[in-house]
């Protein structure tokens, strides 16, 4: 099997050599890489994983995101170009972690009928800026069973997908699913989670937020719709400090269980740093079982953003109903359906 990683990354100096490091050591073959305009550093470092064989850069110099349309050419090539058996789509602040030996120890068990698994979101919050490596300071983590279902917030519950390689593949926008595929749905099994650090530190956060201008044509999502707000009014230290967990903040968090310690990545990059490998013990009984109420409790999410969904689809319906257009529509039809009757 050869298992390759497509990567989008955009000024991520700070987190892009652990990321590839990590994952080149959790099964991952090759890299599919996109660097978007990084002015940091960034690139350096990619071109460096090109020199040793195990990336293929592309550049592109657009001021606007286009995630669905890149990771989509990358997932084809990955395809097409480089051989690839199964296909990860990530972010550069991604860190996905296998439920068993090895990334691909977890792909390799999946009956030949099924051709997408999705990943369990696990979201690490940012603590109070220092000099150490983010892994070092973040090691707490939102618990799945806080209730988070404001539509504007960074941590909610989410899904993203693993699937086996299509050089015609097509992927939405947040790597969330497939459009039109004929690869099939494992459901219900989450054999991988992803670690998500998108925010890292007060400097990191505002070119992040500065880069992330939404194309002609687009909708942005409720989160950045807010954060858009801040950054125009001067006050994103104060959105960034909104979103740090101090110390009290943890014991509180811990306390009422929205919060969760979790050393698992800082524990792997220590081990790499020193020379080791990282190692994934399968997990116990214990595990699995506190697992099994994590993915619960994202069922119960989706459930609230289905209902919100269905409550703004009837939103829609209703206006439409009002226009003039419509209701002219509606009164002729029922004179025709008269008309026919007596007829």
């Amino acid at each position: 099997m050869k298992l390759v990683m497509t990567l989008l990354a955009r000024d991520e100096a700070d987190v892009i050599d652990a990321q590839l490091k990590f994952h080149l050591n959790a099964g991952v073959d090759f890299v599919v890489a996109t660097d978007n305009l990084s002015q940091d550093g960034t690139t350096d470092v990619l071109e460096s994983y090109v020199r040793d064989g195990h990336l293929h850069l592309i550049r592109e110099d657009s001021a606007y995101l286009q995630q669905a349309e890149w990771t989509t050419r990358m997932g084809r090539l990955a395809a097409a170009d480089f051989a690839a058996d199964w296909v990860i789509h990530s972010d550069a602040d991604e860190f996905w972690w296998p439920r068993g030996e090895s990334l691909k120890d977890v792909l390799a068990s999946i009956p030949a009928r099924y051709g997408i698994v999705r990943a369990l979101l696990r979201h690490f919050v940012p603590r109070p800026d220092g000099d150490s490596l983010f892994a070092e300071r973040m090691t707490v983590r939102m618990s799945a069973q806080a209730p988070i279902n404001d539509p504007r917030s960074l941590f909610r519950p989410n899904l993203k997908i693993v699937h086996r390689a299509d050089p015609n593949v097509t992927v939405s926008i947040g790597t969330q699913r497939l459009i039109d595929s004929p690869l099939a749905p494992l459901r219900g099994w989450y054999p991988i989670e992803f670690f998500h650090f998108p925010v890292r530190s007060l400097e990191q956060s505002k070119r992040k937020y500065e880069h992330q201008l939404v194309a002609p044509g687009q909708t942005p999502s409720p989160y950045y719709d807010r954060v858009r707000t801040f950054l125009e009014e001067g006050r994103i230290d104060e959105f960034y400090e909104s979103l740090v967990v101090d110390d009290k903040a943890l014991e509180r968090g811990l306390h009422d269980g929205s919060l969760v310690i979790d050393t698992r990545l800082r524990d792997a990059l220590r081990a790499l740093n020193e020379g080791g490998r990282v190692t994934f013990p399968r997990p116990t009984v214990v595990d699995e079982a506190a697992y099994a109420v994590d993915v619960a409790a994202l069922g119960e999410a989706d459930v609230v953003r289905l209902q919100r969904r269905l409550d703004t689809l009837e939103q829609r319906l209703l206006k439409l109903e009002r226009r003039p257009l419509v209701r002219v529509d509606r009164k002729l039809r029922r004179a025709a359906g008269k008309l026919l009757r007596r007829a």
